[in-house]
């Protein structure tokens, strides 16, 4: 008799790749992890739990009062104001169950159809909540993808977002979940919705929620060490990441959270992107939303790393992801999987997969993009707008070098509290897309990327006197000291391990793909930032900040630099040789440079771009990282005024800043250059004096018998 197995159950659209259960060393991996993510505070206490749900409580009562004050306003009956009401919920990581302490609550309120978001959420409700005392740090972003505010109340972080869909009186007991709300409202609206409709139906399609929070909880924790957590500056957000995490609990339905950490990295970096992670099926409606479908819609075609939405209408959650941040992805995917199987050798522990990313030893150059406001309500505005823009800047350096110059955008941002305005920076990491052959003479230009950049933050509608922003390009030694800890700069590990970034892991992200020879890589790993000993102790006395307005320009790896104004119409910087190469490049080109953003063209060669900087009024040796000059401030070392374009010095009035190691090296070749005079003075002196004695030799006969005859 031939007895027929049981169907496997169905989780998602395809069958599990594993139904295997845990062995009692998964077990005992499992517990190891949950200890170690209860040692990392990744759990909130009871009492800022129990604070949270009184904050929602408190907040809930602001909305239906402002929703019956409006209903009043509007002529409505006593009736109408007594039934009128506003509704909270919640959603992303709160909603999932995964928040941690000090994390921020995703809210929204949903309102009747009479109360608008332009006018009463933005105006009425925004004035309510700047008058109560609770809240604080109130920043409305109206022009987000989905509109909100975001305020702290009472100390709790909260983001609130508004719907108003179309019934005049909003149930205390809405089901969310139902079809009916996507009725007559826009697409915004459909976008706050499906924010609560996701994280609902997300719950719904794992085979065991308990597994499915701790997993995402740890992956959630790594992605943010390793710092690729960030949905606005176009890696992967919270519902992003709770996308993936549910797909791997679909794929191993019997599995612990160890395995799934495990078995996540074993198949994303496996898996054949742009093919989409889907929970579900894709579905239409006769509501005619457009859902995600790239035979149908051509602009899904171009999304690169599709994570599609479980709840009607699907949409593409990681549209924001670009060549350069997948890149980055992907690398960090293949650092995970490298751990996890030292973990399953049982060579290392769980602590060696959180280890941060060391984003400032990874990369030789990068772009510093400075914000400043006059205070710090301002700077908290003006820099929620210049972040939402960053992803741009990147889409824009990808387009103008045809995707060969990679960019990593870093979703932390730094402040320095030395500065007499509200401050903070943004950074960004250069580099040539490895495998790319370098060719003398090509450029990567971006100063058009940048120059656009600046011209669609500029486009601010709130925008206020005060509000700055400058993009500047710097050196790994010349990265300000205000993004370390302590405000110091530590040496980079000599002897990097397996797993270590700051070495030369199989990613590529600082290795032979950034060097020229394995002499330069060689020479590299002898000094924490490209040089010598010396050169190391000079510059840990040096201040490494560069000039605040430096715009450059370089040819086969050297530099041409011109300077530009934060306030426009004029050029300035404090370096007397910038000064000249920007006086020359205004007369030679007939156009000044009246921007506050630096202006790049990098060639192929060492990501083509380097730097000349002179930071807090002291002088930083540019050597290159292989040891070539590139120039100096010294009017005595100077090698000529002015170098041809095609010459070794790619240089127009070139200067380098010298220090006792450039001295040293000039010295020697001095020495031999005299020696060389020398020898060569002495011959042509003999030479002379032989054809003058030749001369006088063979003129003196005819001479003496012309006189004998006379």
């Amino acid at each position: 008799m031939v007895t027929s197995e049981a169907p496997t159950k169905l989780y998602g659209v395809t069958k599990p790749l594993s139904m295997a259960g845990p062995t009692e060393v998964d077990l005992q991996r499992t517990r190891e992890l949950e200890k170690f993510l209860v040692q990392a505070e990744l759990y909130e206490s009871k009492e800022e739990a129990a604070k949270r749900e009184e904050v929602l409580g408190r907040i809930e009562q602001v909305v239906r009062g402002w929703v019956k004050q409006l209903t009043r306003l509007r002529g409505y009956t006593d009736q109408m104001v007594e039934d009128a009401n506003a509704v909270i919920f919640t959603f992303g990581s709160y909603r999932l169950g995964v928040h941690g302490p000090g994390a921020d609550i995703d809210t929204l309120c949903i309102g009747p159809s009479y109360v608008n978001r332009e006018e009463d959420f933005f105006f009425v409700l925004y004035n309510i909540l700047a008058e109560m005392e609770e809240v604080t740090e109130l920043q409305p972003v109206p022009d987000a993808y989905v509109p909100l505010m975001k305020f702290k109340f009472d100390g709790i972080s909260i983001d609130l977002l508004y719907a108003s869909i179309s019934v005049l009186v909003v149930p205390k007991d809405l089901d969310i979940s139902d079809m009916s709300v996507l009725y007559n409202v826009d697409e915004p609206t459909v976008r706050g919705l499906n924010g609560c409709r996701v994280a609902d139906q997300v719950l719904k399609l794992v085979p065991n929620v308990e597994h499915f929070r701790t997993t995402l909880r740890c992956l959630k924790f790594w992605a943010k060490r390793r710092g690729i957590y960030s949905n606005v500056t176009g890696f992967l957000g919270g519902v992003n990441w709770a996308l993936l995490v549910a797909q791997i609990c679909q794929l191993f339905p019997n599995a612990v959270p160890s395995m799934l950490v495990s078995r996540f990295f074993r198949v994303y970096t496996q898996w054949h992107w742009p093919n989409p992670v889907m929970l579900c099926a894709i579905e239409e409606h006769e509501l005619g939303f457009p859902v995600w479908h790239p035979r149908k819609n051509p602009r899904d075609r171009t999304h690169l790393m599709p994570i599609i939405t479980p709840s009607y209408p699907c949409m593409n959650s990681s549209y924001n992801v670009s060549i350069s941040t997948r890149r980055v992805m992907m690398e960090q995917f293949q650092y995970g999987n490298k751990i996890c199987e030292e973990i399953e050798l049982n060579n290392t522990q769980w602590n060696a997969l959180f280890k941060p990313y060391l984003f400032f030893e990874s990369y030789r150059n990068y772009l510093q993009i400075d914000i400043v406001g006059a205070d710090d309500d301002d700077l908290r505005a003006w820099k929620g707008w210049v972040e939402s823009r960053l992803r741009q800047l990147t889409l824009m350096i990808e387009r103008d070098t045809y995707g060969k110059l990679q960019c990593h955008p870093y979703p932390y941002e730094y402040v320095d509290t030395t500065k007499p305005c509200a401050h903070c920076a943004f950074f960004m990491g250069l580099q040539r897309k490895s495998g790319e052959k370098v060719q003398e003479g090509q450029q990567f230009d971006i100063r058009r990327a940048v120059d656009e950049f600046i011209l669609s933050v500029k486009m601010y509608r709130f925008w206020k006197p005060g509000m700055e922003i400058n993009v500047s390009h710097i050196r790994r030694r010349q990265i300000p000291l205000f993004v370390f800890p302590g405000g110091c700069k530590q040496p980079r590990n000599l002897k990097p391990t397996p797993f270590d970034q700051s070495g030369k892991l199989s990613d590529g992200i600082d290795g032979a793909s950034q060097t020229g020879s394995g002499g330069k890589h060689l020479k590299r790993e002898k000094d924490p930032y490209g040089g010598n000993s010396e050169e190391y102790r000079l510059e840990k006395r040096q201040c490494p900040q560069r000039p605040d307005l430096v715009a450059l320009e370089i040819d086969s790896g050297r530099l041409l630099e011109c300077a530009s104004s934060a306030q426009g119409g004029m050029s300035t910087i404090s370096s007397e040789g910038t000064d000249q190469k920007i006086q020359h490049l205004q007369n030679s080109e007939g156009r000044s440079f009246s921007d506050s953003s630096v202006v790049t063209c990098a060639s192929y060669e060492d990501v083509g771009i380097q730097s000349e900087s002179a930071a807090c009024g002291s002088e930083e040796n540019n050597r290159s990282d292989d040891g070539s000059m590139e120039g100096s401030n010294n009017p005595a070392s100077s090698r000529s005024d002015s170098f041809d374009v095609d010459s070794e010095f790619c240089s127009d009035n070139a200067h380098v800043e010298g220090d006792g190691v450039f001295q040293d090296a000039l010295q020697e070749k001095l020495e031999v250059l005299n020696l060389s005079s020398l020898t060569f003075y002495i011959s042509f002196s003999s030479l002379c004096l032989a054809v003058k004695i030749y001369l006088l030799v063979s003129l003196s006969i005819p001479l003496f018998a012309f006189s004998s005859n006379l």
